[in-house]
């Protein structure tokens, strides 16, 4: 079985992925706040919501980068010439 190393670097760069998700969420968390003249107090007895939102979105950004990446490998793989 193959090992997998997860690098210092790469792990900086999933919690800042993580960081921004959980942002964008307590924005969005926020905003139905404004919207809907919720009280503030929304903003701390909600935060479950906000971290399986932030969860979510996480798992999309994933999946987005995942497909992103396999798609430029398969455009970018050169033409074997060899016959």
């Amino acid at each position: 079985m193959k090992n997998i190393v997860l690098t210092a670097k790469r792990q900086k760069q999933e919690l800042w992925w993580f960081l921004s998700a959980f942002i964008v969420a307590n924005i969005c968390n926020g905003w139905a706040i404004y919207k809907y003249n919720a009280p503030a107090s929304e903003m701390f007895t909600s935060i479950f919501y906000v971290l399986i939102f932030t969860v979510v979105l996480y798992g999309l950004s994933v999946a987005i980068r995942i497909l992103i990446y396999y798609i430029t490998t398969i455009f970018s793989k050169k033409p074997n010439h060899n016959t």
